[in-house]
């Protein structure tokens, strides 16, 4: 049927009718009034996505899409096609998850500039010009962080009709005092929530080094690039500006969805997505692949076939994408810092202020009794009699964020550490533990504080194993050893910033004591605590009478004979006979042993409180098979005084990879290919070969590089030019690994600054 044109309307014969019949107009005013308004319908939504994401600090995210944190309002515009009747009404309703509802908070409806609706939801109406509304709309505080829709519920005449306007995601907002996650100092909220770059301290106690980390929040896929051989050895690649978005975040918050929570109880997972406690949890077991097919398989064997030598990672970016692309199957392999490198890309991600801690000296106390047992035979050899272990360093993840299930007294720093070493609640995960509740020794509380406490505080116990009879018997007890150096990146600079204080009162303290013996005694409530510093477990032996160290003689580095000294020194005025077996492994920072080395035996006489070296050399061809990428060695020697007990002398050793050299060979602007050239020299006489350049880093360009570098001949240089594309003004940092055959990982790090 055509349209009523009501302003054609015209009446047969005359204008007027007669004898009290209607006028023209009146008719057109009766047909008016009887006429059905069109429906309702706002159209033309605006976001506001540029102004919106830079009220709401994520501007620095890739992509396109609406990211706002919650608890802040932003705003909106849409037209309606007609003006709002008396009578109708618009609301507002929100959602996120698969089974949304009021109850759970996890779904909201509220009118149009009416109050906050249901779950605490509001919205303002700011303007409306010719039907063109704007509208700020605010979230509550508590919200479930995620994927929300948006849409319209719309009552005209009794009818109710709903229209979809959009999809957003709402984030955690530490700039905001009323949320959990808020941190009041703008430098550190810069450092902890926004820097997409940082460093990860590894190595051990007495050589600590550092590596850096992309933590991206978002970049396309990899670029493989490759180029024939040229003479001399200058090799030049071009960046490819590729343009794959797919932002960082959206894999990130895919991760939740596919957790073991989410499996078994999506709703009840969805709801809870407005804690922070609750979120990291779920993380910590996410970022590693255990239970849950989560982002990072690990792999401490020293044997990477299938996969990836951890080492050789720079940053979560790829391996997030990886994990994605594979369709949700763990990336191979992780270690540690791996695991906590990418965790802190994700936390971050969501507003959760982290930062990447390492520990050197870290116990992992599988007994719960704080103290690891650490066993040798009578030849010097380790023997793994004991699930316990020290690590040569250890990194973990601090989020801030307050504790509301403990009290004020344990708000601030939580630690959660991703990488699978023991069960808790059935999965593998950890934390968070309050940084303070660690201090205190307060280990009955949740989570995982004893596993936490003995991390930094454990007592080492060595003992001498018999291999014959199958007895052991206690050698020494150490308690200040573990826990030592506990690190992580200064705010704003690249230095090392300690803070072993925050985790425990200064070793050899009283405070320091009474700590761990209350900690025990909640662990173990019928212990009894002896005089002794560990309470109670007294050395089987007395005093020692000699003592003994290993000294580094010249250089440590790979492709060289490794020079140690054993120093013995007779602590008595008695002549001193003592054979000393040694044994050098190499091993794996865990203290995974690879494979025996080198092995010496020696018997000496020591006159009263003389002291003598004995030379220990390891050549290149002994370790070079079995060296792993953490270029780690230990050497041990026990030391049988005749008629007396043994004392065990140990040390590990790292061995220096040659340097890389970067140079920026033009100054940096946005949008402007930059040069950039790599300088490796071979030390070592012999080529090597496989050689992949490996270049990262955010803002600097989209992606990865991975170049092909040809075989280097004995003593030979090499030179290696690129081009970089930045994308963000500020200083940024240029991220490379070079591996070969004989060198697996070796790293280098450059602050750029890049220009508008």
């Amino acid at each position: 049927m055509p349209a009523l044109d009501v302003a054609s309307l015209t009446l047969p014969g005359s204008a007027c009718a007669d004898g009290g019949g209607h006028t023209l107009s009146a008719l057109k005013e009766h047909v008016l009034e009887n006429l059905s308004p069109p429906d309702l319908q706002p159209q033309n939504i605006n976001w506001q996505i540029s102004a919106n994401r830079q009220t709401h600090h994520t501007d620095k995210f890739y992509g396109q899409q609406l990211i706002l944190r919650r608890g802040q309002p932003f705003t909106i515009s849409f037209s309606l096609n007609r003006n709002l009747g008396s009578g109708e009404s618009l609301q507002f309703v929100t959602s996120t998850g698969p089974s949304p509802s009021e109850s759970a908070r996890t779904k909201a409806v509220f009118p149009l500039s009416g109050g906050a609706g249901s779950g605490g939801w509001s919205s303002q109406l700011v303007s409306n010009r010719n039907n063109v509304l704007s509208v700020s709309i605010s979230s509550p505080v508590n919200a479930p962080i995620g994927w929300y829709t948006l849409g319209a519920q719309i009552s005209s005449q009794g009818n109710r009709s709903a229209v979809t306007l959009g999809s957003f995601i709402l984030l955690f907002n530490p700039w905001l005092q009323a949320d959990g996650v808020f941190m009041g100092n703008q430098a550190e909220r810069e450092e902890y929530v926004q820097q997409d770059a940082g460093i990860i301290y590894v190595g051990s106690a007495n050589r600590i080094s550092m590596v850096g980390w992309n933590f991206g929040q978002g970049s396309p896929r990899i670029l493989n690039q490759s180029a024939p051989l040229i003479a001399s050895f200058v090799i030049t690649y071009g960046f490819r500006s590729e343009q794959f978005e797919e932002n960082i975040l959206d894999i990130c918050l895919s991760i939740l969805d596919h957790s073991l929570n989410f499996r078994r109880d999506p709703a009840t997972d969805v709801a809870r997505r407005n804690d922070p406690k609750y979120v990291s949890r779920v993380m910590s077991a996410m970022v590693n692949g255990n239970d849950d097919n989560g982002v990072l398989s690990g792999n401490w064997s020293g044997t990477y076939t299938g996969g990836v030598d951890p080492r050789i990672w720079n940053g979560s970016v790829e391996i997030l994408k990886l994990w994605k692309s594979s369709g949700f199957k763990p990336v191979k392999f992780g270690q540690c810092w791996v695991f906590a490198g990418t965790l802190n890309t994700v936390l971050r991600s969501f507003g959760i202020p982290s930062r990447v801690i390492t520990n050197f000296n870290s116990a992992h106390d599988t007994d719960r009794n704080l103290s690891v047992d650490v066993y040798y035979d009578s030849s010097g050899t380790p023997v793994e009699r004991s699930s316990d272990s020290v690590w040569n360093f250890h990194v973990w993840n601090e989020s801030w964020f307050v504790r509301t299930d403990l009290g004020p007294a344990y708000n601030g720093w939580q630690v959660l550490d991703a990488t699978p070493q023991e069960r808790s609640q059935g999965v593998f995960q950890c934390g968070p533990a309050s940084v303070n509740g660690v201090r205190e020794g307060d280990v009955n509380l949740d989570f995982d504080m004893p596993f936490v406490f003995a991390e930094v505080n454990a007592d080492r116990i060595t003992w001498i194993y018999d291999t014959v009879t199958g007895t052991q018997k206690q050698n020494a007890i150490d308690t200040r050893s573990v826990g030592i150096y506990i690190s992580t990146k200064a705010v704003g600079s690249n230095s090392r910033m300690d803070v072993t204080e925050k985790y425990k009162y200064p070793e050899g303290s009283g405070q320091e004591r009474k700590v761990f013996e209350k900690a025990l005694g909640k662990l173990k409530p019928n212990a009894s605590f002896g005089a002794t510093s560990a309470g109670g477990r007294e050395r089987e032996n007395g005093e020692p009478s000699i003592s003994g160290v290993f000294k580094v003689n010249g250089v440590l580095a790979v492709g060289k004979e490794v020079n140690l000294l054993l120093q013995l020194k007779n602590l008595t005025r008695d002549v001193k006979t003592v054979t000393v077996n040694m044994t050098a492994w190499t091993i794996v920072y865990n203290g995974t042993l690879v494979h025996e080395v080198w092995k010496d035996s020696v018997t000496i006489s020591l006159d009263p409180e003389e002291e003598t070296e004995y030379p220990v050399k390891i050549s290149y061809a002994q370790y070079e098979k079995y060296l792993k990428a953490d270029n780690m060695i230990r050497a041990t020697a026990v030391c049988q005084v005749t008629d007396e007990g043994e004392v065990v002398v140990a040390r590990d050793i790292i061995l220096d990879n040659p340097t890389l050299t970067l140079q920026v060979l033009d100054e940096a602007r946005v949008q402007k290919p930059v040069n950039v050239q790599m300088l490796f020299s071979n030390p070592l006489d012999e080529p090597v070969k496989d050689c992949i350049l490996m270049v990262e880093g955010s803002g600097l360009l989209r992606g990865n590089l991975k170049i092909q570098v040809p075989t280097l001949r004995p003593k030979e240089r090499s030179r290696v030019r690129f081009e970089i594309l930045p994308t963000r003004s500020g200083t940024k940092q240029l991220l490379v690994d070079f591996s070969c055959n004989k060198f697996p990982a070796i790293k280098a790090m450059l602050s750029i600054d890049v220009v508008e």
